[in-house]
């Protein structure tokens, strides 16, 4: 079973967190900001991953490091997890639907990370989120994933119903990427032999 533990800790924020790659959508998460709770929860639900994530950070700062670390944690998870990636799909992409709002998706596990992010979020907050740390949240995630990441919302009504289903659709296409091809165990996914 490919798992990692990670602690993180520095002046501005202190982390642990531990993964299961194969798990059964089990979680146990605290950021000290509640609707990142609940959309990390949903990403470890539509996953069929196992997450613990515990921050404490300075959140009477603001919410920047608490959210930008907790995505820097959880691409470190994976990176650790993954191990040298011989076997896995590497890349997966997915449409979700989330009633009136329509997202997609798409993941690279090939070792260069880039981010493209467009939600189309339209106020400052959705419930104590600073909408805006999403983007902080995805950078440190592919940074430290090694991953290429592109989400878009398409159009949608409701703010909370457009994060909520990219992060539905980032848990699936993460499911795949992760999952490992029998035929291609012992390769890794790249021409070059090298991610």
């Amino acid at each position: 079973m490919r798992s990692a533990t990670i602690e993180r800790i520095t002046k501005e924020t202190q982390i642990r967190g531990s993964l299961k790659i194969e798990g059964k959508g089990k979680y146990t998460i605290s950021t000290g900001v509640r609707f990142l709770d609940h959309m990390l929860e949903l990403f470890t639900r539509h996953g069929g991953f196992d997450l613990k994530l515990e921050v404490t950070g300075d959140l009477d700062v603001d919410q920047h490091h608490s959210v930008e670390d907790a995505g820097i944690v959880l691409g470190q998870l994976f990176s650790q997890a993954l191990g040298d990636r011989k076997g896995i799909n590497r890349a997966g992409y997915f449409v979700q639907t989330m009633d009136e709002t329509l997202a997609v998706c798409a993941v690279d596990l090939g070792g260069r990370p880039a981010l493209v992010y467009k939600d189309l979020v339209k106020v400052v907050h959705v419930g104590d989120l600073q909408t805006e740390l999403l983007i902080d949240f995805f950078d440190g995630f592919t940074q430290h994933a090694k991953a290429n990441f592109h989400a878009k919302v398409l159009y949608g009504r409701s703010n909370h119903h457009k994060i909520e289903a990219i992060f539905k659709c980032f848990a699936r296409a993460m499911k795949y990427a992760c999952s490992k091809d029998a035929r291609m165990k012992d390769q890794l996914p790249s021409t070059k032999e090298l991610l």
